[in-house]
């Protein structure tokens, strides 16, 4: 895998290993340390060490050999499957469960549990460790997600998403409630500048994100909001609420520093999907119940 980008000023006189550890996903400061030390970030053509100072203007060019693919085990573990056919299926995936296995999360997951279900019918676009994975939602967060059984349904529902005709509403409960009944949030998403393992609202390194929103009832503090997603960025509606000051309760990375430990994670479901079949061109929509948690945390508060 190779990346390249092009240090702002903002960024200028930061070690190049610190730097890449915030630009690169897959990095931490000590595997960008690690590379630099074999060759493979460079600037100017010429590899740099890690403690290399950056400068505004420098391209830099950084080479990530591919990962070592893990074997990843099928476990018989339960799965609500809204719709299935001979392509692909709908899940229901629970709060807590991670969707793909990833460092400290290599058992117990949404692919370990198809691998079981499916067998040997998914997608290989993704690799071994993300088979059948179009689309992914955080390990907190509830609801549908659509998985291809083949490389030809792949293909076809990552298109619909890259053209934004894929169709995804969330719902959740936020701290607040937004001046306007409805509006849309539309700002570049980026990795945070200092913390890798979030997002942020920036023009720096980031693509466009926007988000509708519509406030069904409010009560308490809180508001329960319906989310209508035009683009598909990593933590985007937990990123977009807490950029407009409405973060969603119960989030310990976006929310209040007093998290409310009760919901165990962000109050966030995935409540419907809608897309065009790959394979038959029918147009499918989906539609789950907000699981218990979410309907008791809306009683609590007297929330509709």
């Amino acid at each position: 895998m190779e990346y390249n980008f092009t240090v702002c000023e903002e960024n200028a006189g930061e070690r190049i290993d610190k730097l890449l550890s915030i630009f690169v996903e897959e990095l931490s400061r000590s595997t960008a340390a690690s590379l630099c030390e074999r060759g493979g970030v460079t600037v100017g053509g010429k590899a740099i060490p890690k403690n290399y100072k950056t400068k505004n203007g420098d391209e830099i060019f950084v080479t990530v050999p591919e990962p070592k693919e893990l074997e990843t085990v099928a476990e018989n573990i339960p799965l609500d499957i809204v719709y299935e056919d001979s392509d692909l299926l709908v899940v229901n995936k629970p709060k807590g469960m991670v969707v793909h296995p990833a460092p400290g999360n290599y058992s117990g997951t949404l692919v370990n549990a198809l691998l079981y279900h499916c067998r040997d019918s998914l997608s290989g676009i993704n690799g071994v460790l993300r088979p059948g994975i179009v689309h992914r939602i955080d390990k907190d967060t509830s609801g549908l997600l659509i998985v291809a059984k083949n490389d030809k349904a792949h293909m076809g529902l990552a298109e619909q998403i890259k053209a934004h005709s894929f169709s995804r509403e969330y719902e959740a409960v936020v701290y607040g409630r937004p001046k306007e009944q409805s509006g849309t949030v539309d700002a570049p998403i980026g990795r945070h500048k200092t913390d890798r393992k979030k997002m942020c609202v920036t023009a720096q390194n980031s693509k466009n994100a926007v988000t509708h929103y519509r406030v069904i009832d409010s009560n308490n503090g809180f508001s329960h909001v319906r989310l209508k997603l035009e683009t598909g960025r990593t933590h985007q509606i937990r990123v977009h609420m807490a950029y407009i000051g409405h973060p969603v309760a119960g989030d310990p990375v976006y929310g209040p520093s007093k998290v409310i430990t009760s919901l165990n994670g962000q109050c966030l479901h995935a409540k419907k999907i809608g897309f065009v079949h790959p394979i038959t061109g029918e147009y499918l929509d989906f539609d789950s119940q907000l699981p218990e948690y979410f309907g008791e945390f809306l009683r609590k508060n007297d929330i509709e």
